[in-house]
Parts: C-alpha cells; sequence; structure tokens
C-alpha cells in the first residue's frame, strides 16, 4: 500500500538532500538520505509508488539537481505541491520525476488516502475521499521527456531513431 509523505511550505534542497551527502554522484547513495533533515523516517519507510504532498515553494534553496535525483531515486511516483522553485521544477523535468502543482489538494489528503493521477487528462484522484482535482497537463514533448526517464534518455532515444 502506498502512503503518503506531507510536508509544509518552502521545503528546501539543503533538506531534501543535505549538502553533506553531495560528494557522492551515486543516486541510490543520495536516496540513502533524503529528506533525512525534515524527516528521518523517510528514507528508510519510503516505497515505490509513494506520493510527496507540499505546500508553496517546494525545492527552493540551491540549484542542485541531486535533490530531485534522490527523490525519484527513492522511487516517489510524483510530488504534488501548490508551488515549485522554478529551478526544481526544471531540473525534476529533466530528470524524469513526475511534479504537479495544485493549490487544494494538499490540503485535503491524509497519510494513508489512495491516490491515483492521469498525467494525460491532468487530474489526481483521492479514491479514499472521492474526490478529483485538476491539474494543466504537460505539453506531449515533455509526457514523452518523462515517459523515457529524463532528458538524457529521451536524447538518446531520439538519437537512435
Amino acid at each position: 500500500m502506498t502512503k503518503n509523505w506531507i510536508y509544509g511550505d518552502n521545503v528546501d534542497t539543503d533538506v531534501i538532500i543535505p549538502a553533506r551527502y553531495l560528494n557522492t554522484p551515486n543516486a541510490k547513495d543520495l536516496a540513502l538520505h533524503c529528506m533525512e533533515d525534515i524527516d528521518e523516517t523517510f528514507a528508510t519507510s519510503v516505497k515505490a509508488g509513494d506520493f510527496i504532498f507540499a505546500g508553496n515553494n517546494f525545492g527552493c534553496g540551491s540549484s542542485r539537481e541531486h535533490a530531485p535525483l534522490a527523490i525519484k531515486t527513492c522511487g516517489i511516483r510524483a510530488v504534488i505541491a501548490k508551488t515549485f522553485a522554478r529551478i526544481f521544477y526544471r531540473n525534476a523535468i529533466n530528470i524524469g520525476l513526475v511534479i504537479i502543482e495544485n493549490d487544494e489538494v494538499q490540503r485535503e489528503v491524509d497519510i494513508d488516502d489512495i491516490i491515483d493521477i492521469d498525467l494525460n487528462n491532468g487530474k489526481i484522484y483521492n479514491k479514499t475521499k472521492n474526490k478529483e482535482y485538476s491539474f494543466a497537463p504537460y505539453p506531449k514533448e515533455i509526457q514523452k521527456l518523462i515517459e523515457a526517464g529524463g532528458l538524457v534518455e529521451y536524447t538518446k532515444q531520439k538519437k537512435d531513431k
């Protein structure tokens, strides 16, 4: 069963992946320390398919690509927040991490609610509460980039064609 990890406003890249762990380029090593300065249980309890919900300005702080990479490597299906720091938003897209802006759902979601998303139609479903939320779907090219696993993999696939 998936879990929803719920955080507030201004979750910065220094708590997503603390600077003391930036000496490794290994994504699996980064994931072992993901969110530990804001939630010491996250890295040891997160499961593939879980969601992160947050308030305003998620991913603020430094422009390190390590932050969305650590989250993605933990298996997070999507980060859903009111707003994202712009550089984090772009870094997340570049590495293929699904991020969704919605200003309602995080106020109503609970840890154990069953959530599903439809990227093509811009829908978030809270199946537990029988609620539906909308967001602006990604343009088709960005959807392809995310499906490929990020910009590097997308570029390799295009080159091989």
